[in-house]
């Protein structure tokens, strides 16, 4: 079980770090999708109402250890305050002269935003004690520490990991929801329990079929990573995206599913196109039939049908990568198409973060129509995949 904010007590007055994941996409300052923002409202907001003095702390984007302009998590400040409908202070540094200023102006149940944590070069070090320096120095910040970045929970770093083991820690409301949807998933889910994986790289799906070859009924894959698949049936895939060092992985995952009886789901048709380009002109051919010359873009409209005869009956539904360029308007169909029969279903539907949370949001789909929708791609993708998560064991209560 998770220690949660329930086991910090009174928190009327205490300074409490909050470890949000609000690494957002940006248009130069412009934040083109708010959705991390919003899935810290129901701790930040239980925070405040507590009266707690809240001292967000957040990265964004991949700074190396330095002081970034175009990283500056500025922008967020403006947004985040509209939400909570307050005004929500900044500190230009992370521990600094700044970051301490603030957080002693800070009065009960206001909140205040820490400059990106990756602008110290010891959040991400990976050296432990370079690590633990950085974070004695936000700690000394905080009376208590709530985690509430499902993103970066499977990261051992200063703000994640180290920081819980200085102050009284707890799993904010986001944390504390994201385990308990995605272990829906992988104890004891509901049957028909139906995956369908998709995105670019094989290398980063191989552990979650291997794991899930031994609990789902169907495996459906679609996406770039499917062509290493067709490759390892035989099939010649053109310049389609293809790993030629996990064939021999893939085809034993075939011979494992077919032994175990796990339906792996295969696409039959798909949308090729000379170029990788949103004015590339799409044609849909058989799997068996990909030209040299032209690129696997998505599923076809076949597939699109099959994979939605597939997951339409299913009880649990977990949904991790697209299933082509959905980014472009020309490839998004087959994105399109699982995101409505997701909608649609009647089962416990889990959208695994990444892209395909991306896709969910950009392509105009309601969020409520799903059961969960993850805020971290890679954490999601280890939890299911039976890792452990730095940032989540430690919160356990057996570490008490």
């Amino acid at each position: 079980m998770l220690k949660t904010i329930d086991s910090l007590g009174e928190l009327r007055g205490k300074r409490v770090l909050v470890r949000a994941d609000l690494n957002v996409p940006l248009d130069g300052t412009t934040i083109t999708d708010d959705g991390r923002i919003r899935a810290a409202l129901p701790t930040l907001t239980r925070l405040v109402e507590a009266g707690a003095r809240v001292v967000v702390i957040s990265h964004l984007g991949r700074p190396q250890g330095a002081p970034e302009e175009k990283y500056s998590l500025q922008p967020v400040v403006g947004r985040l305050g509209e939400l909570l409908g307050q005004d929500v202070a900044f500190a230009t540094d992370t521990v600094g002269a700044s970051a301490q200023d603030v957080v002693s102006a800070l009065e009960d149940g206001r909140v205040a935003v820490l400059e990106n944590l990756r602008f110290n070069a010891g959040e991400t070090a990976k050296d432990d004690a370079e690590r633990l320096a950085f974070a004695t120095e936000l700690a000394a910040l905080g009376d208590a520490f709530v985690s509430d970045g499902f993103g970066v929970v499977h990261r051992k770093q200063a703000s994640v990991y180290e920081l819980a083991t200085l102050l009284p820690a707890a799993a904010g409301e986001l944390v504390v929801s994201e385990v308990e949807s995605l272990r829906k998933v992988t104890d004891e889910p509901e049957r028909p329990f139906v995956v369908v994986l998709g995105g670019a790289k094989i290398a980063d799906k191989l552990g979650v079929i291997d794991s899930l070859l031994g609990k789902a009924d169907r495996i459906l894959i679609g996406g770039g990573m499917a062509y290493t698949f067709q490759k390892a049936k035989g099939y010649e895939v053109g310049q389609s995206l293809l790993d030629e060092s996990k064939i021999d992985v893939v085809r034993e995952y075939m011979e494992r599913a077919e032994r175990d009886g796990v339906e792996l789901v295969l696409p039959v048709d798909t949308v090729v196109a000379a170029e990788f380009s949103a004015d590339a002109t799409p044609t849909v051919v058989s799997v068996e039939e990909i030209p040299a010359d032209q690129e696997g873009m998505d599923i076809g409209p076949k597939t699109a049908e099959l994979f939605g005869q597939k997951i339409s009956d299913a009880a649990t539904v977990f949904w991790n990568g697209p299933m082509g360029v959905f980014e472009f308007e020309n490839f998004a169909k087959g994105t399109i198409s699982v995101a409505e029969t997701l909608s649609k279903a009647s089962g416990y539907t889990v959208v695994g973060g990444g892209d395909s949370a991306a896709a969910v949001r950009t392509l105009g789909f309601d969020e409520s129509l799903f059961s969960h929708i993850s805020t971290g791609g890679g954490a999601s993708l280890e939890l299911i995949e039976g890792k452990d998560l730095p940032g989540i064991s430690i919160l356990e209560e057996d570490n008490a």
